[in-house]
């Protein structure tokens, strides 16, 4: 028997980051968005635990114990005594270390595939404590759809969206690490009292409303500084975007990716076409959200 389960990529409409706090970690306020860009895990009884990829950039991926749906199994297994021994074979179509939670979304979509697998029962409380171990992004991709998660992020409140947005996302030539973005984040803070971070009430009444243009006049990300800071020549890449007609730009999460926010599929088509040829990434995509959480795609 082998259980696929196809699970989101997400963009932050908005990412509000306090001060840094003893753990380490940040408080945020941070609007999710899952868009139709999926990775698809698919799990097989096996003898030990092993991890497979394929997909664009799938040798940047771990295949080791580190990679978070390895760490899934094996949480899950230990919450009810039993052996991790299974084959997770990952298909990569989020882009990797590229800000928009393709690790975070392999760990919650690893999850869902071995309770089914197992028959494990865990509600559904119990697989979102799991998550929250696993890393602050991946309880949103067990949930989908829009949210906002305060605390480092995991703490989630379901959001209503009114309608679908419309995006492009362009992809880097390289990696941004997360935890550099926000020791440069840090670094450029400091000296300095950053605010508690809330979350926009004009963001939010715009998913609700599903207007797009509201919308782009309220999105931000705190870390885009720091992003930018570290990978300059994403600058060419936000403004190639917005001189070919995007709503607003911005980077994905700590990056690289950056995310244009369009009217239509056919704006979306254009602006994709015309970063493309500026020569500024390296390469597009589009999608639309929201989109769901991870879900069971086939069992047999």
């Amino acid at each position: 028997m082998s259980v696929t389960v196809r699970v989101p990529a997400k963009v932050n409409v908005q990412l509000a980051v306090g001060a840094a706090r003893p753990d380490g970690f940040h408080d945020l306020a941070n609007v999710f968005l899952a868009v139709g860009l999926y990775d698809e895990i698919t799990v097989t009884p096996a003898d030990e635990l092993r991890v497979t990829c394929d997909g664009p950039d799938a040798d940047q991926v771990p295949l080791d114990r580190t990679n978070l749906a390895a760490r899934a199994a094996e949480a899950l297994a230990g919450r009810y005594g039993r052996s991790p021994g299974v084959h997770i074979h990952i298909a990569k179509d989020i882009p990797v270390a590229g800000g928009m939670a393709g690790g975070s979304a392999d760990g919650a979509g690893a999850l869902v595939a071995c309770d089914a697998l197992w028959q494990t029962g865990a509600s559904r409380d119990e697989l979102l404590d799991i998550c929250a171990e696993l890393g602050s992004d991946v309880p949103f991709s067990l949930v989908g759809g829009a949210a906002l998660g305060i605390g480092r992020g995991e703490q989630l409140t379901p959001l209503e969206v009114g309608g679908t947005f419309h995006w492009v996302f362009a992809m880097a030539g390289r990696g941004l690490s997360t935890p550099a973005v926000f020791r440069e984040f840090d670094r450029l803070g400091e000296g300095t009292d950053l605010p508690e971070p809330v979350a926009s009430q004009e963001l939010l009444a715009a998913l609700a409303k599903g207007d797009p243009d509201a919308l782009a006049a309220a999105v931000s990300n705190d870390l885009q500084p720091a992003a930018l800071s570290l990978f300059p020549e994403l600058a060419g890449t936000l403004a190639a975007g917005r001189a070919a007609g995007a709503l607003t730009a911005l980077v994905s999460g700590s990056g690289p990716t950056t995310a244009f926010l369009v009217r239509d599929p056919e704006s979306a088509a254009a602006v994709a076409q015309a970063l493309l040829a500026s020569g500024t990434c390296r390469t597009v995509r589009t999608a639309s959200g929201p989109a769901p959480g991870a879900m069971v795609a086939a069992a047999g």
